[in-house]
């Protein structure tokens, strides 16, 4: 019975260092392997971190494995691809038109409620849809953590 006991330690103990050999990100989220960058996933961090708080040697490993496959890292949000194709040209008189008739021309068209006086909302006058192509293309290059792709 004494080497039962012993052996029941010797296993957990190298499933516990095989686990963290593996890295956590790889093992949990194996989809993820090959991303190059991004936010950083908190809880493998933490779980590799803990493998460093209690085995050094594995725990740095799984930091290594976990960053040379990619898998510390969240996925990267789906692209949202606009196309010039599904725009609908809506024509108004802007010299003789408010804000408010505006809003109610977006509502009407699109069913969609906006608010045109906000302090977030930026209004521009553009001739065509080259020049709203690249003025969607300028905004979006300022914007973080989203991506957009512009398809004609």
């Amino acid at each position: 019975m004494e080497r039962r006991s012993p052996n029941v330690l010797n296993i957990t103990i190298t499933a516990l260092l095989v686990f963290q050999l593996a890295g956590c990100g790889t093992l949990l989220y194996p989809e993820r392997r090959g991303q190059i960058g991004g936010r950083l996933d908190a809880g493998v961090v933490i779980l590799d971190a803990v493998g460093l708080l209690f085995f050094i040697i594995p725990g740095v490993i799984a930091f290594a494995v976990d960053f040379s496959n990619g898998t510390i890292y969240l996925p990267a949000r789906p692209a949202v691809i606009y196309r010039a194709a599904g725009l609908r040209q809506i024509k108004f008189d802007p010299k003789h038109t408010s804000l408010a008739q505006i809003e109610k021309i977006i509502k009407d068209q699109t069913g969609c409620t906006v608010k045109l006086t906000q302090s977030d909302v930026r209004i521009s006058r553009l001739k065509s849809e080259k020049d709203m192509m690249a003025h969607f293309a300028q905004v979006v290059s300022g914007m973080q953590d989203d991506r957009l792709a512009f398809d004609r």
